[in-house]
């Protein structure tokens, strides 16, 4: 059973989540926060798999909400609902730990895919977007390369920019000839090495950094 935490100002637009969510066997909404700092409060106290968090909130908003609660619980992961998808609080967001976004209008069988795909430690997000998202933003937000980069073997640094890139595992076995378990390893690695929750983070660093430049080809 899949814990879902829903956290959104909105009285209604949580209404509307859980009816959807109800109808789902695999998932069970535990609680509803209508701030950030509920939110944070909530998810420490019921330990969800899943929060769906809006980035729009009183008190204390879901960027920093969602940064407390991963940094908090590396089992609880957090799914941004945004009504606008190529958005500076959505890249804050994903810089914070997001495991990716949808918006707020997505179909409801998008919805209940994304919760499962986040549960099982996926990252949601539309490469397209993302990477249209992230070449927006990025370059306001440059920064040094973090220390574990140095520990990266020359395959894992290929491996970021491949992903950075909007490769899927498979996509990158296929680029380098290898299997995708070894994909996999090379992906733990280096998000291991340069403390990251996933590979949303990942990409952003890899822009951040200037490992992979806006307007990069996408290979694959």
């Amino acid at each position: 059973m899949i814990r879902v935490l829903l956290a959104d100002d909105q009285a209604l637009v949580r209404a509307g989540f859980r009816m959807i969510l109800k109808a789902e066997p695999e998932i069970d909404v535990v609680g509803e926060a209508g701030d950030g700092a509920e939110a944070v409060a909530l998810a420490r106290d019921l330990a969800p798999h899943v929060v769906l968090m809006d980035v729009r909130m009183p008190v204390l908003d879901g960027i920093e909400a969602t940064r407390r609660i991963v940094d908090g619980d590396a089992a609880t992961r957090v799914l941004v609902l945004t009504t606008f998808d190529l958005d500076e609080y959505v890249y804050e967001a994903l810089r914070a730990g997001a495991s990716g976004f949808l918006l707020k209008d997505a179909p409801e069988e998008q919805l209940v895919a994304g919760i499962k795909i986040v549960a099982d430690g996926g990252s949601l997000f539309a490469p397209a977007v993302t990477r249209r998202l992230i070449e927006r933003f990025a370059g306001r937000h440059a920064i040094a390369p973090p220390p574990g980069l140095d520990e990266l073997t020359a395959r894992e640094l290929e491996v970021l920019r491949l992903v950075a890139r909007g490769l899927s595992n498979a996509e990158i076995a296929a680029s380098l000839v290898v299997s995708e378990h070894t994909v996999k390893t090379h992906v733990a690695h280096v998000l291991g090495k340069l403390d990251l929750r996933g590979r949303v983070q990942a990409v952003v660093l890899a822009y951040e950094t200037g490992i992979v430049r806006p307007g990069e080809s996408s290979g694959g």
